[in-house]
């Protein structure tokens, strides 16, 4: 069941976004040759707290970390350790928090230092198709126009879109109904309505867009042809009018910290 939300729950969302969205901008900052993800992960933990939040990630479904850290290859849901990341790596970092029962998500991939055309193509393609998803996020249109939009576009410039793992309702909890795929299917296709709450999230891939599960720690998602991967994702609110995004910083918001 699809479950709309009241006006004063977007606002605690939109809270919790700025949040999220605060936590990523420094995490973007410290992204450089020689650092962790181990040190990302802790200053992620730490920052969310200052917020008088909490990481969304870390315990859900035992996934032991508070930020997805996911690099080159790695599509989704990396776990942070001792890698050290060097000069022409991409991170993929996924971060949500819980503030106030309420869930944001979001995602940047991030290069370090310089990466090569191709891999900038893919970050840049991959970020228009997010805005190109939220753009058909409004009320009247159908699930699929989201995700036809970021299909074609993907596609028209040479990439593939992830087929295994998609897009969310998001609220209360961390997935909620309906799924938001970045392909177009056949199957449940239910009409955008105002107060609905998703995470729109392409993920895509230089080659094919099949993937599979590390099975080391059942968590980290790669691709099947080991080519690079990006991945980008808003929490977005549609409304009566234009769809808004929530996980987008704004200071004003932020408690604590």
């Amino acid at each position: 069941m699809i479950v709309l939300k009241s006006a004063s729950e977007i606002a605690i969302m939109r809270i919790a976004g700025s949040i999220a969205a605060a936590v990523l901008s420094e995490l973007k900052q410290m992204i450089r040759p020689g650092i962790t993800l181990k040190e990302l992960d802790r200053r992620a933990e730490e920052l969310t707290k200052s917020y008088e939040a909490l990481p969304a990630f870390k315990g859900y479904n035992g996934f032991p970390a508070s930020v997805c850290a996911s690099v080159n290859e790695e599509v989704v849901h990396g776990i942070p350790g001792s890698r050290v990341l060097k000069t022409g790596d991409i991170v993929g970092l996924d971060f949500g928090v819980i503030y106030n029962g309420f869930y944001s998500d979001s995602a940047v991939t991030v290069p370090v230092g310089k990466v090569s055309p191709e891999v900038q193509t893919l970050l840049e393609v991959t970020e228009q198709a997010l805005f190109k998803g939220i753009a058909k996020a409004r009320a009247g249109n159908r699930l699929y126009d989201i995700s036809d939009a970021i299909q074609r576009f993907v596609e028209y410039h040479g990439f593939s879109v992830v087929r295994d793992f998609v897009g969310h309702g998001i609220g209360r909890k961390m997935h909620e109904a309906p799924q938001v795929p970045n392909f177009v299917g056949n199957d449940y296709n239910p009409r955008l309505k105002a107060g609905m709450t998703i995470a729109i999230e392409p993920m895509v891939n230089i080659g094919t867009y099949e993937v599979d599960v590390d099975p080391n720690d059942n968590w980290t998602v790669f691709t099947a042809d080991h080519q690079y991967s990006a991945h980008f994702e808003h929490t977005v609110a549609i409304t009566g009018g234009e769809p808004e995004i929530l996980t987008v910083l704004r200071p004003e918001l932020l408690p604590g910290g």
